[in-house]
């Protein structure tokens, strides 16, 4: 499979501030930002060990 180069990127990019406007790009690129944030923070192990109250 084959890289993008700029000419790519910048092509997809009108494309997107065409279908979306530009109003609504950045809470676009917020959500998925966010979205991908997540997924990273679900897949990392949790190595912490838990405290249990002694109650």
């Amino acid at each position: 499979m084959r890289t993008f180069g700029v000419q790519e990127l910048l092509i997809i990019l009108v494309i997107a501030v065409f279908l979306f406007g530009g109003k609504k790009l950045p809470e676009i690129a917020k959500g998925l930002g966010e979205g991908i944030k997540n997924f990273k923070n679900a897949m990392k192990p949790e190595d912490k060990p838990e405290e249990k109250k002694q109650a």
